[in-house]
């Protein structure tokens, strides 16, 4: 009886689920659910409004991608539960849930289905900013040295900052909340019963370190003394390493999923950090980039260096025996998605039908007949904020040199160099740091259909650069560790390696840079440069002053 293993994966707009034969990796079924809630960016499901940088999600949603997608990938394999010897997770992270102790979300009660702050903050919830400033602060005047772990700057993506924003703006919601967790240890929770926390997610989005621990008490009175005790009253559950068995399915999980009871389940893992094993990364100095609405980097090295702006360097946090490093861009996809859906005119969407093509290929093929430069545009890209190296959610997007004359294909174009600067900035500021970056990865859905952004990055970035080999990277690598943790007993692996060797793939095609074009852009980045330091690190701080106009004048017009 042939042997296989389901990887889940649950990414900002969708979860899906993938079949994959343990002996070939080939990926034999997926299915697809795109998430009913979405993403909540404006209001909640009652019509209560959001602020300005509040993005929430329904846990419904989450529970809905198992029922749904579990039973459907298997009847489309033609797999039964037997079949399936183990099962990985991943996830968006800082992805994060208020629950009761008995793991029900907050906002499934009906005392707080009106609030916000009771629903899921999805990663790209950046309303807590204010308290990422004064963590950051109050870390740099304590001289605490877990800082430059991240470094220098914790983002207001992560946990510590949302659960502060509660604390500070809906007190009773803090109170009433038993435990915050990230989403992926709460799926876990749904298929095995058991509430543990991943040490990659701790790692990178709770400020735990294996040796450290987390911050200490008096710190966390420092930020605010009801804070005191967060770690013992509100994160208190048991932290277990990645590529551990989390338990088993139980028979509510078995009843929910058609899965067999007892098939094994690997701690949760994140969507990027996961990736890596998928495309075969084993050593030191390989850059996996994971694009899609946004982008994370994760880079493996032999040791620990203090890296400006990046996410976090956790030992074994993406691989054993490694220093596992993240980085990331908050706005990738997202802007591409955002241009076509405001800014194209309607004579674009007409020859892109006739054309059987659509908007996003009709515009590729508009902006690669360009030459880089000839559009004489410059773009940041933070649409969303900026992750790495700057960690500064209150940051915006901008647009230099347009005139009358510019057309929508130079200014796609322009967007998608902006994200490829974004990724050199990153892996500039690795080697400046000792942390080389000798290979470049692509995984997403963006790398397979979009071979002219892959050659874009390959030129900027001066990179060759490989191609996973899979369309649903995360889950298939999610799939590789669930055949670890099953072991070979059930068909499975008993070394990580072995798994990686036999499962994980890359396409056959790969780019290198075109030295003529990266002439060119390395003028063109250097004018990114200027801009970057310019607008993001204080020398003129006229995003945010603007950001906090509009708020301002938001509230002014919900108050009349």
């Amino acid at each position: 009886m042939k042997k296989y293993t389901l990887g889940i994966d649950y990414g900002s707009l969708s979860g899906r689920s993938v079949i994959v034969d343990v002996e070939t990796g080939e990926e034999v079924a997926y299915s697809v659910l795109d998430y009913p809630h979405a993403v909540m960016s404006e209001s909640i499901p009652d019509g209560t409004p959001l602020p300005p940088d509040w993005a929430l999600q329904h846990p419904q949603d989450y529970i809905d991608v198992l029922k749904e997608t579990v039973p459907d990938v298997m009847k489309k394999a033609n797999v039964t539960a037997e079949q399936i010897i183990g099962v990985g997770i991943d996830f968006t992270a800082c992805t994060l849930i208020p629950i009761k102790k008995d793991g029900t979300p907050l906002c499934f009660l009906d005392e707080y289905k009106n609030e916000p702050h009771a629903y899921v903050k999805l990663w790209k919830h950046h309303a807590a900013q204010d308290e990422a400033d004064k963590l950051n602060e109050t870390a740099r005047r304590r001289g605490e040295k877990w800082l430059a772990r991240y470094g220098g700057k914790i983002s207001s993506e992560w946990e510590v900052p949302k659960i502060w924003q509660v604390l500070d703006e809906a007190p009773q919601v803090y109170d009433a909340t038993d435990c915050y967790i990230e989403a992926c240890d709460w799926v876990i929770f749904l298929l095995t019963g058991n509430m543990v926390r991943n040490t990659c997610s701790a790692g990178y989005k709770a400020i735990w370190n294996a040796k450290d621990g987390y911050p200490s008490k008096d710190f966390f009175k420092a930020l605010d003394p009801r804070l005191e005790n967060l770690i013992e009253e509100k994160m208190y559950n048991p932290l277990m390493p990645i590529g551990s068995k989390a338990g088993e399915i139980t028979p509510e999980a078995a009843k929910l999923t058609g899965l067999k009871e007892g098939t094994a389940v690997a701690v949760a893992n994140l969507d990027a950090h996961v990736a890596c094993v998928g495309v075969g990364i084993t050593s030191p100095g390989q850059m996996l980039a994971v694009v899609g609405t946004s982008t994370c980097h994760m880079l493996i090295g032999d040791q620990e260096k203090m890296v400006p702006g990046m996410c976090g360097a956790v030992q074994d946090g993406i691989l054993p025996g490694y220093v596992g490093y993240e980085a990331g861009q908050s706005c990738v996809g997202d802007h591409f998605q955002w241009f076509v859906e405001n800014c194209v005119p309607c004579e674009y969407e007409q020859a892109a039908k006739e054309n059987n093509m659509n908007i996003h290929q009709y515009l590729t093929q508009k902006a690669q007949e360009l030459l880089p430069g000839e559009s004489g545009l410059v773009a940041l890209d933070w649409w969303n904020g900026n992750r790495s190296v700057l960690v500064d959610g209150k940051l915006s997007g901008m647009m230099v040199g347009m005139t009358l004359n510019t057309r929508p294909e130079e200014i796609y174009r322009a967007l998608i160099e902006a994200t490829a600067y974004g990724t050199r900035m990153i892996i500039k500021t690795f080697e400046e740091s000792g942390v080389p970056v000798t290979e470049l990865f692509v995984a997403g859905g963006i790398a397979e259909k979009n071979p002219f952004m892959m050659q874009v990055y390959s030129d900027i970035t001066r990179k060759s650069i490989k191609i996973a080999g899979s369309p649903q990277t995360p889950a298939l690598s999610a799939a590789i560790y669930g055949a670890y943790v099953a072991g070979s007993a059930a068909g499975g692996y008993d070394k990580l390696d072995d798994a990686v060797a036999a499962m994980s793939k890359v396409k056959d095609v790969q780019y290198h840079p075109n030295l003529e074009n990266s002439k060119i852009y390395d003028e063109l980045f250097h004018e990114y440069e200027l801009l970057h330091d310019y607008f993001g690190r204080g020398e003129n701080d006229v995003m945010k002053r603007l950001k906090d106009l509009k708020a301002r004048i938001s509230e002014t017009r919900e108050n009349k």
